[in-house]
């Protein structure tokens, strides 16, 4: 959905990932048009950090407070992006989407430790990744203040990716199971996408993985 410009909710058009027009960023429009497909992340995020507060159940209170101090982060990052947006004479909504993150959101909902394997410890780990790659197109284009943006995003993504892997690890603990071996298994069973290259190893460091779990993950990028 769009907030439009009285806060009124629009729908956007959603569309498998193959069907979404290539973004070229030489031009205001592509321009415009990445930054959307980022605020639809963002916007897509709130939703899923309130989906993991309000889902499971039998935590600890640090659990659920995290998750929705996540959403009120996640939610400051849609404003910035859609400014941005704005500033390219579009506005969210003008863009088809893709809803790869939310249908994945959707097949763990039946389980705290899938969900944080799959969701914020693969599929949002993949925009620590993407963020510099896009950072530089955004110096080559001359739009400091994306890159800016894009700091304030990337900062706050590492910390919702290492509470993903604080509970995951809790889990696997819980249930006697093996880290990097069970996050490998499940990627696996699920058909997930494994990390592209390059990773930004500095920034999974920092979100919680090891070392040697991202040499091994390094083996399986495409």
């Amino acid at each position: 959905m769009q907030i439009g410009e009285r806060g009124i909710l629009r729908q956007v058009i959603s569309v498998p990932p193959p069907h979404l027009p290539r973004r070229r960023t030489g031009s205001g429009a592509g321009l415009a048009a990445l930054f959307h497909s980022v605020a639809h992340i963002e916007y897509t995020a709130i939703d899923l950090a309130l989906d993991h507060a309000c889902r499971f159940r039998d935590f600890p209170d640090t659990y659920y407070r995290a998750w929705v101090d996540v959403a009120a982060e996640e939610a400051k990052h849609f404003v910035l992006l859609r400014e941005r947006l704005r500033h390219y004479g579009h506005d969210y909504g003008d863009f088809p989407v893709h809803n790869s993150l939310w249908e994945m959101a959707q097949r763990t909902s039946h389980d705290a430790l899938t969900r944080m394997a799959l969701v914020p410890r693969l599929m949002e780990a993949r925009g620590l990744d993407a963020t510099p790659p896009i950072q530089q197109k955004l110096k080559k284009s001359g739009d400091l203040e994306g890159v800016r943006i894009l700091d304030i995003v990337l900062h706050d993504e590492i910390g919702h990716v290492a509470l993903g892997d604080r509970w995951f690890r809790w889990l696997c603990r819980e249930r006697g199971l093996a880290v990097e071996a069970t996050f490998r298994d499940l990627i696996e069973a699920y058909g997930a996408p494994w990390p592209s290259a390059p990773l930004n190893e500095a920034a999974r460091l920092a979100a919680g993985f090891t070392a040697e779990e991202l040499a091994g993950l390094a083996g399986h990028t495409r």
